[in-house]
């Protein structure tokens, strides 16, 4: 009886070597521009007890309702969920361990998330987040810093053109004086609605007005607008938001319908949005979620942040430059075998102990295969360990790359062994200059 094919599980991607260097270069970039902002890496368990979620982002929000991956753990009972998400989780730590009992906290984070949806370009079951999240801040200063901080990264990874939109919700008073309007306008025209939109009248009204349904749209246009229910102290928050972002040359429009599918949000919210991608056009969404920390309970505190969808923005970075070609290694160490591996692999860790990357050639085979599969690493030099290398203490290094002008390995050339490391990396900080 055949065996059925292993594949992965629908809507979950392998990484392979080819695209990897892409990864590795946004990761490198991302990283050090929080760090350059003053964030700290956090990092949480990928699973979570399932209250985190259905007390912070709402248990009649589609996330909770029909994404989650959520399960009984059958050792011990305990409702159990793959996170969808990672401010809660986050929010989760920061009360666990106490983290702003000494001042506010600037924290990143990095990796898998989960949701069960429908696969397509742009929005995968399981996929990748980079977020940032400010808390202990009250002010919009820090919504602007880290409006700011994104607009560098994008100029970092090269990835423009790309808009920002911005809305307030407000706080809790006005939104649900809001709430109760919007329901009794969409209520006078029942019949207009779809079904997701009937489904939400009543428990997520405000997802209404980001639906994507064309057929909608003239009616979310007549809908009440939240930024018209704002009281004076949402309203200069958010005035102030938009000062700060003008004096520091931020273009941006203000969309009164741009909602986020998250309980916890309040005041801020804003999106970062591309042409490029077609319905998966965001790729990074974000804003003030004060109320999240009393949610989840702690002791009341302000917070604001953003998460970036990783696979959205790769998509972005491939199309602007495409995959990053990098050679596997520095070196390619050959030999003949028996005495000459032993010296090949001694030789292979005294040029690592010097910071070079070195592929020693594995089994035996002809000093020409093994050639060939020196050249096709990428490398920049080729190290022979021969025989007569061998009994001579050295090794014949070759240049694999044709460069101009003159340089030390211009020909093969033997080095003592006891050498290599300190000659090549010369010799690859003379390519440099």
């Amino acid at each position: 009886m055949s065996k059925q094919k292993l594949a992965a599980i629908r809507g979950m991607n392998d990484l392979l070597p080819a695209d990897a260097p892409l990864w590795e270069t946004f990761e490198a970039r991302v990283v050090d521009l929080l760090k350059s902002y003053g964030y700290q890496q956090i990092r949480t368990p990928i699973l979570e007890h399932t209250a985190v979620f259905t007390r912070g982002i709402g248990e009649v929000t589609d996330i909770v309702e029909k994404e989650m991956y959520s399960f009984t753990d059958t050792l011990n009972g305990e409702q159990l969920t793959l996170r969808p998400e990672n401010t809660a989780s986050v929010v989760r730590a920061v009360i666990e361990h106490n983290l702003l009992y000494d001042g506010p906290r600037r924290l990143w984070y990095m990796g898998p998330m989960f949701r069960h949806e429908r696969p397509q370009r742009g929005r995968y079951r399981q996929f990748h987040q980079v977020g940032a999240e400010a808390l202990g801040f009250p002010g919009p200063d820090v919504d602007a810093e880290l409006i700011l901080m994104l607009k560098r990264l994008w100029d970092v990874l090269g990835v423009g053109p790309v808009r920002l939109e911005l809305n307030s919700l407000g706080q809790l008073d006005e939104r649900l004086q809001h709430r109760k309007d919007l329901v009794a306008y969409f209520e006078r025209h029942h019949g207009q609605l779809d079904a997701d939109a009937r489904r939400r009248l009543h428990t997520n009204p405000l997802r209404i007005l980001d639906t994507k349904n064309p057929a909608m749209q003239p009616l979310v246009e007549g809908a009440p607008r939240l930024i018209e229910y704002l009281g004076d102290a949402s309203r200069a928050h958010f005035e102030r938001l938009q000062q700060l972002l003008r004096a520091n040359g931020v273009e941006y429009a203000i969309n009164p319908r741009l909602v986020r599918g998250l309980d916890y949000y309040n005041l801020t919210v804003f999106e970062w949005i591309t042409d490029r991608l077609g319905a998966q056009g965001t790729i990074c969404g974000g804003g003030r979620y004060d109320p999240l920390i009393e949610m989840l309970g702690g002791k009341p505190a302000p917070a604001c942040g953003f998460a970036i969808g990783v696979e959205r923005v790769i998509d972005l970075m491939r199309e602007a430059a495409g995959v990053p070609q990098r050679p596997l290694c520095d070196v390619y160490v050959l030999h003949q075998g028996g005495a000459t591996l032993a010296a090949a692999m001694r030789a292979a860790e005294s040029m690592r102990d010097t910071g070079l990357d070195v592929l020693l050639h594995a089994g035996e085979s002809s000093l020409k295969s093994q050639m060939k599969k020196a050249d096709a690493s990428g490398a920049e030099f080729a190290v022979i360990v021969g025989e007569a290398e061998l009994a001579a203490g050295t090794a014949a290094v070759k240049a694999l790359r044709a460069r101009d002008g003159a340089w030390p390995f211009a020909e093969q050339k033997a080095v003592a062994l006891d050498r290599l490391g300190d000659a090549l990396v010369e010799a690859l900080e003379s390519l440099s200059e």
